[in-house]
């Protein structure tokens, strides 16, 4: 029986998500077609070039463009790497932040790709960087919050990395692993995620309209960030 990786199939239930968020906030950029649909279609290309080891990639990526643009190709290659019921690494991108990132990650038990979407997002790797809201470093920590995790300088990349990363595993752990939940939560805070009633990344999808414009953008860049950051 073919096998599809796991990290695979996680990616596009993301993307499902991705586009229903698209949608509700009226990106007319993303295809209009039925989710469903297209997330079925996804899954069926690639389990097809799982089954054939001389299938065409060029063909694949054009079917797969069909629904999802671009991002596929780089989903197509990571299944091309898998195998089953062995250890597969990941390769990311290099940053002089490597180190600080991977050492947090494992620390407090979050993806190291995850990581770098949100300091991507929130700072683009500039340590420096102070945001009109006064939030500092390069996740972009509020002093307040930053207090709360022992940050005594909110510059100090380390420091800042920690208590960011730190602070997304809480918010993962409280949203039981539901990464748009989380990341929500982390750009509006959890008091208006929760009183949104929004638990899951099914609750967002469905009431991402209710989130300020920026948290909507937020959501799907940090998402779309990760994928780059996995493959």
């Amino acid at each position: 029986m073919n096998s599809i990786d796991p990290r695979v199939m996680k990616e596009l239930l993301q993307l499902q998500i991705l586009n229903k968020m698209s949608l509700l906030s009226g990106d007319t950029s993303t295809s209009g077609s039925d989710d469903s649909g297209d997330f079925g279609a996804l899954l069926e290309a690639i389990m097809g070039q799982a089954a054939s080891s001389g299938s065409n990639d060029t063909t694949l990526s054009s079917t797969l463009g069909q629904t999802t643009g671009n991002i596929p190709s780089a989903l197509i290659a990571l299944n091309k790497s898998y195998t089953p019921l062995q250890s597969v690494s990941k390769e990311s991108a290099s940053t002089q932040y490597d180190n600080l990132i991977e050492a947090a990650s494992k620390r407090f038990g979050v993806d190291s790709s995850l990581v770098k979407a949100v300091i991507q997002q929130e700072s683009h790797f500039n340590h420096r960087a102070v945001s009109s809201a006064g939030a500092k470093g390069l996740m972009q920590l509020m002093d307040g919050t930053g207090r709360g995790f022992g940050v005594t300088n909110p510059f100090d990349p380390q420091q800042n990395v920690n208590a960011g990363t730190h602070f997304l595993s809480n918010l993962l752990k409280k949203y039981e692993g539901n990464e748009g939940v989380a990341l929500a939560a982390y750009n509006a805070g959890p008091n208006r995620v929760d009183r949104l009633g929004i638990r899951n990344d099914q609750d967002l999808a469905d009431r991402i309209h209710l989130l300020p414009r920026e948290t909507q953008a937020y959501v799907k860049k940090v998402l779309g960030h990760k994928i780059s950051f996995s493959t």
